[in-house]
């Protein structure tokens, strides 16, 4: 099933001016409509207060707010305009503790550079057609970080049920949280 990016809003963040203009070359050779472009993670803070972000693009490495603690914001803010709002991270750096760190913050996709258009419809591609439930738990807000499907909805063991409760045995798991499933659909050609 072809995917229509046509309506898609994304917001690009990176404060290297080149590369914003490379993946917006990218994105606008898959149609995408809609794309604002931001310096920094402070200043896309701001801009998701007035543009409905479906996807964010964020670079790593930027001043003063960089791509890591932007996804933080809007993941554990108590004013983030979305927190559920997918985050692609666009970064050069691709070391294993650096994509674990990536993910541990709230991060949806990875993406490195050099970047490829192939690589850049991937990640869109997954983040419609797989989007990932969302878990607000004690030790960490946003997409689930595990990707096996052996889990509670396929029928596997309820691993981690226990880790999930607070101390009075009240559930503080986020299992199941998400976008609506319609933000998704409304991506899909007919």
């Amino acid at each position: 099933m072809a995917i229509n990016l046509t309506r898609l809003n994304v917001l690009l963040v990176d404060d290297n001016e080149a590369m914003r203009q490379l993946v917006k070359q990218i994105l606008v050779a898959f149609e995408v409509e809609s794309i604002r472009e931001c310096s920094d993670g402070s200043d896309a803070l701001q801009e998701m207060k007035n543009f409905p972000a479906d996807v964010i693009i964020a670079d790593w490495m930027m001043e003063p707010v960089d791509g890591l603690d932007m996804a933080r914001l809007i993941r554990t803010a108590p004013d983030s305009p979305n927190p559920f709002v997918p985050i692609i991270m666009l970064t050069g750096h691709t070391e294993r503790r650096r994509v674990e760190e990536a993910r541990d913050a709230g991060v949806t996709e990875f993406l490195a550079k050099p970047i490829s258009a192939s690589a850049v419809y991937q990640r869109l591609v997954q983040v419609i057609e797989r989007p990932r439930l969302f878990v607000r738990a004690k030790q960490f807000v946003g997409p689930d970080r595990r990707r096996r499907s052996d889990g509670p909805a396929a029928g596997g063991p309820l691993r981690r049920r226990e880790a999930d409760r607070d101390d009075d045995g009240h559930d503080i798991g986020g299992g199941g949280q998400g976008p609506p499933q319609e933000d998704a659909e409304k991506l899909r050609k007919n």
